[in-house]
């Protein structure tokens, strides 16, 4: 594999992976940009940003986006998070220059007053799905106490009333500053021609202008506050958990990977031994969530309402046993295979491949190989998974749980 680069003169980073031996090729526009760059009143703007930019430019319509990906086979989607909102196609290589001067078109919207309107009830419908989705709704409560007044702790898709009160130029203004091309990096994996594909990106692009696109970086402690909801609609309880854990930029991410399988991975984890095998509860889980100077320890369970005094106090316990006596060797050398396992199936396929790629550049401006990060896993000693624990006491964590009224009348929200 080969890598390449070039930054051009508007600041746009295009970077691109080439695999002569591969049988497809990706491509993705990744913008630094999501609902921790938003304020309350125009909170899901991004989201919804992400959904208006498939409707059209002032040349093609909805229809003919449609077609236009559709002709080429393209395998393609988008997707919004707290930090970036990343637009992406795998094609096959003789396709991937036309799919890519199609992104670069729709990079620069019509974001039509008639479309917008329509589309705002797609985003309300989209909220409300979500909110009968109780492991969505708590994780989405749960940020935002942990996080409090801090940008993370935004909603992804925003409120209803935020997307009722957003209007057409809000969004226009919004992305007249965050879909500047120094904000953005393009990103090609797979089997292509580097010269070509970049002289692609850097005709159709290199009239955009630079703009200032801040973004406030501190980290969080989180709030560990504990709160509960009532919902009528409920039959089990849904609990969420989060404590502070390293930055996307810091080497000991890869530690932190570990200790999350270790402690929550879908099987043969401490939560599957002491929760799911014992029947407490139906899902339990820990994941690591690494963030743009911040990250978090992010746990879900899932439990009827008389397990859950017991499902708090095993998690508990798990939490003081790692403090008192840490991990076993055993425990760490299965999650390495399994997180070795997972990266490299994913890279193998240009796609997979695409969405490292372009992280990496957008939060660390770097370019890692798949040998870099299976050394870096390789390399966490026990001491090291023992003082991340020592310094992020995963006991420490704020709380949001729902569940059926337990006095027998609910309170629903």
């Amino acid at each position: 594999m080969e890598f390449k680069k070039k930054i051009l003169a508007n600041g746009l980073a295009v970077i691109g992976e080439v695999n002569k031996s591969a049988k497809s090729a990706a491509v993705g526009f990744f913008v630094r940009t999501g609902s921790r760059d938003e304020t309350q009143q125009i909170n899901g703007v991004s989201h919804f940003l992400e959904h208006m930019l498939f409707k059209g430019t002032e040349k093609l319509s909805t229809f003919e986006v449609n077609q236009a990906f559709d002709r080429t086979g393209a395998m393609f989607n988008a997707f919004t998070g707290e930090e970036n909102t990343v637009f992406y196609a795998a094609v096959l290589p003789e396709y991937l220059s036309e799919v890519t001067k199609l992104w670069i078109e729709l990079m620069r919207p019509a974001l039509r007053d008639a479309d917008f309107n329509i589309e705002k009830n797609v985003i309300k419908e989209e909220i409300a799905m979500y909110k009968d989705m109780p492991n969505f709704d708590v994780l989405d409560r749960c940020r935002h106490l942990h996080f409090g007044g801090h940008p993370c702790g935004n909603s992804i898709l925003g409120t209803v009333e935020s997307i009722s009160d957003l209007t057409a130029q809000q969004m226009r203004d919004y992305f007249s500053r965050r879909y500047a091309p120094n904000n953005m990096a393009v990103a090609v994996a797979g089997n292509f021609d580097w010269e070509q594909i970049c002289g692609t990106v850097e005709r159709g692009c290199e009239k955009w202008q630079k703009q200032a696109a801040p973004r406030t970086l501190e980290d969080s402690a989180g709030s560990k506050k504990k709160e509960r909801i009532e919902k009528s609609n409920l039959a089990r309880e849904h609990i969420c958990l989060m404590s502070p854990a390293v930055p996307a930029q810091d080497q000991r991410r890869f530690a932190a990977s570990l200790l999350a399988t270790i402690i929550g991975d879908d099987v043969g984890s401490r939560f599957f031994w002491e929760l799911i095998d014992k029947a407490l509860a139906e899902e339990a889980s820990m994941q690591f969530a690494a963030m743009d100077g911040t990250g978090v320890f992010c746990s879900y369970f899932n439990c009827g309402s008389e397990n859950l005094g017991k499902v708090l106090d095993t998690v508990k316990s798990i939490f003081e046993s790692l403090s008192k006596s840490g991990v076993t060797e055993n425990e760490m050398k299965t999650a390495k295979n399994k997180i070795l396992s997972a990266l490299v199936i994913k890279n193998e396929l240009p796609m997979g491949r695409l969405i490292d790629l372009g992280a990496n550049w957008i939060y660390l401006q770097q370019y890692r190989t798949i040998e870099d990060d299976i050394n870096a896993v390789k390399a966490v000693t026990i001491d090291d998974i023992h003082s991340l624990i020592e310094q992020f006491s995963l006991s420490e964590f704020t709380q949001f749980s729902m569940g059926p009224a337990q006095s027998g009348q609910s309170s629903g929200q």
